[in-house]
């Protein structure tokens, strides 16, 4: 076969493959975005810290409505901890509501905004500014529990 002996253009295989590259580099793309393979977070997935940062904005939500009885099951993952408060001894309502209330480090809290986000381990490690601080007070979110607390770890937010 010579150059001048070509086939035919086919115009309908070429839109085909047209479309089937055009699928191909999208699902690639969407892979990529998504995470699947892990190079977004640690967790593999990039929008797996959206439900730990939905579960404290709306703790946070309950602490500036002063609805503190809320906010502590929030913060246990325990709707029911009134039943049985000795489970919570470590950290019982008395000291959550001093670290919480109107005689905490920030005053009474009116505001937040989440400012940074990973994944560490297995919980979800987010820095809160609070009432427009400067620095950001850093929660947990356990993977499994769902239970809230203090982080360990301080994330670097930049100059």
């Amino acid at each position: 076969m010579t150059l001048l002996d070509a086939p035919t253009y086919n115009a309908a295989r070429a839109k085909r493959n047209r479309n089937i590259i055009i699928a191909v580099i999208a699902v690639i793309v969407l892979i990529g975005f998504t995470g699947v393979l892990g190079f977004v977070s640690g967790h593999g997935w990039f929008f797996s810290t959206i439900p730990s940062e939905h579960r404290v904005n709306k703790f946070l939500a309950a602490v500036e409505a002063q609805d503190f009885t809320r906010a502590y099951s929030l913060w246990n993952n325990d709707s029911d901890w009134q039943k049985h408060p000795d489970q919570y001894k470590v950290y019982d309502f008395n000291q959550f509501q001093k670290d919480w209330g109107s005689a905490s480090d920030y005053g009474v809290i009116r505001s937040h905004k989440i400012v940074i986000t990973k994944a560490v381990g297995n919980g979800v490690v987010m820095g809160v500014d609070i009432n427009g601080g400067k620095t950001p007070l850093f929660l947990r979110v356990d993977d499994k529990t769902k239970q809230i607390g203090f982080s360990p770890i301080e994330l670097y937010v930049g100059p």
